[in-house]
């Protein structure tokens, strides 16, 4: 789609395997080039922008993490999201 994996945008999870992203997505804190679409890599979707709260992102990944489930950086607490808007 040509969206950059820029800090602030929302970009879809997945697999090594292109194509199999399903509900999981993640926002970009710092500008990641090395996630976009390139010559031998598929990269990472880019579908949204965080337009107001950044500063509230910011302050979700300061959390403490640990290794869950086989997953590492997991939050310690749950973070939830309570709402997010379409504009």
């Amino acid at each position: 789609n040509g969206l950059l994996n820029e800090r602030g945008t929302l970009a879809m999870a997945r697999t090594g395997v292109v194509d199999s992203a399903t509900s999981q997505f993640f926002i970009n804190l710092t500008d990641n080039d090395f996630l976009n679409h390139g010559a031998r890599d598929f990269g990472y979707a880019v579908f949204g922008k965080v337009v107001r709260g950044m500063g509230v992102v910011d302050q979700i990944a300061k959390v403490p993490t640990t290794r869950r489930n086989g997953f590492a950086d997991v939050p310690s607490d749950d973070v939830v999201i309570l709402s997010a808007k379409r504009l």
